[in-house]
């Protein structure tokens, strides 16, 4: 009864500025508002994609504790829109961590209303569209990450060379959710023996001696063995950067996979420590 007395002033306060005011409304403990825009044709129709976002804690593939709302004035068939939808989603909001805690009520919702009057969508726009689609998906969930609570960094964790998919994102998510992993990125500290630990428990088919492990393009790790003091400081000096990458190299099979995640600092257990719904 409350939503139903309510609406008719909502429908007064529609405007096409009001937008970012959405944004804001539906932000927690977000410290900044997330938007993306995407721009594209249609044959001769322009048309547009627009998202917005809010999450920053309980965030963990399979999306948690997250919001997300895309709108696209293209004319496109329901059944495309969905397969679209899962599939940039399977590649975005599916493949980021902030703390490995999850939720109930995570929602990833497009909505097509076919004002762009295109008309039936040919394979090379189909196509267009499901890339811009994931693009601004891919802007969203990073930003979500970006904005981890109490995180001062982001880190791209791959993996390659893996047996399966399966142990590929396996080892992707175990690494990126170890607590001992996440501090150690807080702490600017390349420690080689905190991945191959989350690595070992991981489950995953791998060899100690196969593995090699990259911070951006620093080689840290050769042959499951550190590669000593200099290597390691040089790892140090990027990993007191606000974003950057570890890549691990299992050498097991041709399958790659990785997770967007963020550092575990003091700050993300303050916000939790005095957080309640």
């Amino acid at each position: 009864e409350a939503i139903e007395k309510a609406l008719p002033e909502l429908v007064k306060g529609l405007s096409p500025d009001a937008l970012p005011r959405v944004v804001e409304a539906i932000m927690t403990t977000d410290s900044f508002p997330k938007l993306s825009l995407f721009e594209g044709k249609a044959g001769r129709k322009a048309y547009k994609i627009v998202g917005m976002a809010k999450g920053a804690g309980m965030i963990m593939p399979d999306m948690a504790t997250m919001l997300c709302f895309i709108i696209t004035d293209l004319v496109v068939d329901p059944t495309r829109l969905n397969e679209a939808l899962l599939w940039g989603v399977e590649r975005t909001f599916n493949r980021i961590s902030v703390d490995g805690d999850m939720s109930t009520n995570d929602t990833v919702l497009v909505l097509a209303n076919g004002a762009a009057g295109n008309g039936s969508l040919s394979p090379e726009d189909f196509q267009g569209f499901k890339a811009g689609l994931t693009q601004v998906m891919d802007e969203l969930s990073t930003m979500i990450v970006r904005d981890g609570e109490g995180a001062t960094k982001l880190i791209r964790v791959a993996i390659k060379g893996a047996s399966t998919p399966l142990d590929a994102l396996t080892a992707a998510r175990t690494i990126a959710n170890s607590a001992l992993v996440k501090t150690a990125f807080y702490g600017s500290d390349p420690n080689w023996g905190r991945i191959m630990a989350a690595l070992g428990r991981s489950g995953i088919r791998m060899r100690e001696e196969g593995i090699t492990i990259w911070v951006n393009d620093v080689k840290i790790v050769e042959k499951g063995m550190g590669r000593g003091a200099e290597p390691e400081a040089e790892a140090a000096a990027i990993m007191k950067g606000k974003e950057f990458s570890l890549t691990v190299e299992l050498h097991e099979g041709e399958f790659e996979d990785h997770i967007i995640t963020c550092d575990l600092t003091h700050e993300y257990v303050t916000i939790n420590a005095d957080y309640r719904t």
